[in-house]
């Protein structure tokens, strides 16, 4: 496996002055070599004039070495092909002109996946996307392992998503169960892992992933809707019948503690009777005057 490694670039500054000295020492050794040429020896002048002239065209080909790195930015550096190591201190550096460089980005970047159309784990057809947080944390495994990462993050996005959707159902329709529009946390973070695991070769860490999109899919929206709105008047109901049931049960300690009336139990039934159809009922209650008692 490629890792990256640290390259130890030399300070700009520093070049620069060392750049700025060399070839003026470099021009007057070869004035100097030229002027102090022995008339008998050939061999030494030569040798001097040559090393002169290296010196100055070593000087001129470093200047193109200079390279600025910004903060959340890194230089990749190979040498004939070979991978040399990664510069990410921002400032500005001196690099081996022979070599290649290639920039990569640091910073957080985020991407928002398409509305994908899949089955839950029950077979319903759903709408789901997802927006994922992430960044590069190792250059030499983003740009040697995979073709282009940008690409395989979101190819493998959509594809972690995919297999989240049909690990859930879209509705919980047991206590406690985990469901896609249910348990928000819990299904971040199972899509977090899911997506960590396939980018983890290509040196990315995902920093956030939850779903920005779920809904069904509209051949089933409808029918879908109805049952939802059965579900919520049925718990509806409920609450209001145990709510009735409550202020029917304290009306008849209170009329019994402050012995309002005496009633038997015919009387308690008929109360307890006319109580809920008033509480429970749709409709405002209608009054009825009763001129005549209960048992004519």
């Amino acid at each position: 496996m490629l890792q990256e490694k640290v390259y130890r670039a030399v300070s700009g500054w520093l070049m620069v002055a060392v750049l700025v000295v060399a070839p003026v020492a470099g021009f007057v050794s070869l004035v100097t070599a030229v002027n102090a040429a022995p008339a008998g020896d050939e061999s030494s002048p030569v040798l001097w004039v040559l090393a002169s002239i290296a010196l100055i065209v070593v000087s001129l080909v470093s200047w193109f070495g200079f390279r600025i790195v910004n903060p959340n930015t890194a230089l990749a550096v190979q040498l004939f092909g070979d991978y040399r190591g990664t510069v990410k201190t921002a400032g500005f550096w001196w690099l081996n002109p022979l070599t290649s460089r290639r920039r990569v980005s640091l910073r957080v970047r985020n991407f928002e996946s398409g509305k994908l159309k899949v089955n839950d784990s029950i077979g319903n057809p759903i709408e789901i996307g997802a927006i994922v947080v992430w960044r590069v944390v190792d250059t030499a495994e983003a740009l040697f392992l995979v073709d282009d990462y940008e690409h395989f993050v979101h190819i493998q996005t959509e594809s972690a998503v995919r297999i989240l959707a049909t690990s859930f159902p879209y509705d919980a329709h047991e206590e406690g169960a985990i469901s896609l529009q249910g348990s928000g946390h819990e299904v971040s973070q199972r899509l977090g892992h899911e997506i960590q695991e396939r980018l983890a070769k290509a040196g990315v860490e995902v920093i956030e992933a939850r779903i920005s999109h779920l809904a069904y899919a509209p051949e089933i929206a409808s029918a879908m809707l109805r049952r939802q709105q059965a579900t919520a008047v049925i718990a509806a109901r409920q609450k209001i019948v145990e709510g009735a049931v409550g202020m029917v049960e304290m009306a008849l300690d209170l009329l019994s503690k402050k012995k309002v009336v005496t009633l038997d139990e015919e009387r308690k039934a008929t109360m307890v009777s006319n109580l809920l159809v008033v509480l429970c009922g749709d409709k405002d209650a209608q009054p009825v005057v009763n001129a005549g008692t209960l048992y004519q």
